[in-house]
Formats: structure tokens, sequence, C-alpha cells
């Protein structure tokens, strides 16, 4: 498994930007498939965006219809790090956001960051 520090979450005004960082170990990070998800307060988890490996250099990114257009999920792969740029936040974004990792041959993801507060104010 690897270990997951998100960073970069905080307080934003309707129509604003932040962008999510998530540091991760280890030395096999590029071939990992990474995803963001979030849990509002009385809300189960929501899978908002994945980024996959699918060739050498090349990976497929994947959003959930509540994000897309708004938000986009990348990796520095020099860096272990994952990013989420999220763009035109609303209320409804208010959440906490994970970060989470997919081993190689796993079917489901099974490294969990510990989260990091979104609060976006109307």
């Amino acid at each position: 498994q690897v270990q997951l520090v998100e960073s970069g979450g905080g307080l934003v005004q309707a129509g604003g930007s932040l962008r999510l960082s998530c540091a991760a170990s280890g030395r096999t990070f590029s071939n990992y498939a990474m995803g963001w998800f979030r849990q509002a307060p009385g809300k189960e988890r929501e899978f908002i965006a994945r980024i996959s490996r699918i060739g050498s250099s090349t990976y497929y990114t994947y959003y959930a219809d509540s994000v897309k257009g708004r938000f986009t999920i990348s990796r520095d792969n020099a860096k272990n790090t994952l990013y989420l740029q999220m763009n035109r936040l609303n209320p409804e974004d208010t959440a906490v956001y994970y970060c989470a990792a997919r081993s190689v041959g796993s079917a489901d993801f099974d490294s969990w960051g510990q989260g990091t507060q979104v609060t976006v104010s109307s």
C-alpha cells in the first residue's frame, strides 16, 4: 500500500477555485490508479474522478457527472503527487475530500488519505 496525504483545502466563495494536492509515498506511484472522493455531512462518500494508466506514459481520466467540466484530475509522477483542480465551485461541493490509490491488480481503491476539508460559501 501507499501512504497518502492531502492538502489544499479551505474556505472559498461560490464561483471560486481551489487546487487539492495528494502526496504519495513509495517508488511505484506511476503504476497506481488514483482517485478523488468526497463526503459531505450526512451523506455517503462520493466518487469524483480517477486517473488510470493505460500505456507506458498514457493515462485515462474519468469524472462523475457532478463535477465534469469543472474539476480536473492530474498527476505528476516525478513528484509522486496527485492533483484536483476545482473551478466554479458551489456550496454543494462542500465536503471532506479524499485521495485514494488502487494497487496493481486490485479491484478497489485500497489506500486512503486522511482527507482535507473544502467549504464553499454562498
